[in-house]
């Protein structure tokens, strides 16, 4: 594969429209602080502007009607395009060669596919089945009657549970578990007794879980993630919530029991929703949002507890007035103190009229 492209090469495989020299020879990507000569650059953000006026790269990716005083290629979406861009300069360094390294330890009721990569101290228990392309890397431990589909991509430190169902292409980063137990307790007096977790988890395809995320088994019936949804690092999908399609969940996000997320959901960072809830397709919660009550589909929330965009935006413009209205206020206290005063206390009795002689 070629270090270096023609930027018609790049423009063909992004597709995007050359305004300039197409021959012009890229060698990598970086952003417009940094880029030099060779390299190809991207305007995505308006605030970064500036630095696409004078910017040193050769070439930059920009929206279809954008100017800049390099050679360009537009494009519909530039971070769409930076993104086919950098797999273009950077193709996947994720398959390993099928093997298993001999310190891994597989039941020999497990299926393990001969196409499959079982990295060192890998642990695959009793019923499992690893499908054909899956990367298992340093110490992954899959357990009992859990299948990981086709495709997908486990990184050192991994933990996988029983009774866990992984669709294909699922990438999960490092310290991800998945299926541990719901936090469920009943009270026996003053004591907390265990719920029994035996439900599973349920994972789509085309998921991708980041570092320390957990998601925890259901208490009767499987949590589930579906196809598409990304899932930032830190994040906790506690028991029996069901999350759609194509959904974000962005970092320190926490879904509590039983809630439902709907479709194309964007849970902005440190969003933290109560349980038995659903939030409808296509809502946004904006960062550290506290989603207390069902959100509608297509509704943008923020604030806690969340409500309205737009309403939430009156409260915070109110909320920068108040150390301001709080002092009108002490000072009207004090006037209407005053007057209450002079109204309980008329001064000294005006003398009688003097009568005629």
């Amino acid at each position: 594969m070629p270090t270096e492209y023609s930027l018609s090469e790049i423009a063909d495989r992004i597709g995007g429209e050359v305004r300039g020299d197409g021959s012009i020879r890229i060698a990598r990507v970086r952003d417009l602080a940094t880029a030099g000569p060779g390299d190809l650059s991207f305007l995505s953000n308006e605030r970064y502007r500036p630095l696409l006026g004078r910017t040193r790269a050769s070439a930059a990716i920009v929206g279809a009607r954008e100017e800049a005083p390099c050679a360009t290629i537009r494009v519909a979406d530039p971070y769409l395009g930076l993104c086919r861009a950098l797999e273009l300069f950077h193709p996947s360094a994720l398959p390993r060669a099928p093997g298993l390294h001999p310190s891994a330890v597989v039941d020999p009721t497990a299926s393990v596919s001969p196409k499959a990569h079982v990295g060192p101290l890998c642990v695959i228990e009793a019923r499992a089945r690893i499908e054909a392309g899956v990367v298992l890397r340093a110490s992954v431990f899959v357990g009992e009657g859990s299948t990981i589909g086709e495709g997908s991509y486990l990184y050192p430190g991994v933990v996988v549970r029983e009774g866990v169902r992984i669709g294909r292409r699922v990438i999960l980063h490092s310290g991800v578990v998945l299926g541990g137990d719901g936090f469920g307790y009943a009270r026996e007096g003053r004591a907390h007794r265990k719920i029994p977790q035996v439900g599973g988890v349920g994972i789509g395809d085309d998921v991708e879980i980041g570092a320390n995320a957990t998601v925890d088994r259901g208490a009767l019936e499987d949590t589930r993630i579906g196809r598409g949804t990304k899932i930032d690092n830190l994040v906790m999908v506690a028991h029996n919530v069901v999350v759609g399609e194509d959904c974000l969940l962005v970092a320190q996000t926490g879904i509590s029991g039983s809630a439902k997320v709907g479709d194309r959901v964007t849970l902005g960072g440190q969003v933290g929703v109560v349980g038995h809830i659903t939030i409808g397709d296509g809502a946004t919660a904006g960062a550290q949002a506290g989603v207390t009550r069902p959100v509608p589909a297509d509704a943008v929330v923020a604030g806690t507890p969340a409500r309205a965009f737009g309403e939430m935006r009156r409260v915070w413009a109110a909320q920068q007035r108040l150390p301001g209205l709080l002092e009108r206020f002490a000072a009207l206290e004090e006037k209407v103190r005053a007057l209450e005063a002079r109204a309980e206390d008329p001064g000294p009795a005006a003398p009688p009229p003097s009568r005629p002689r």
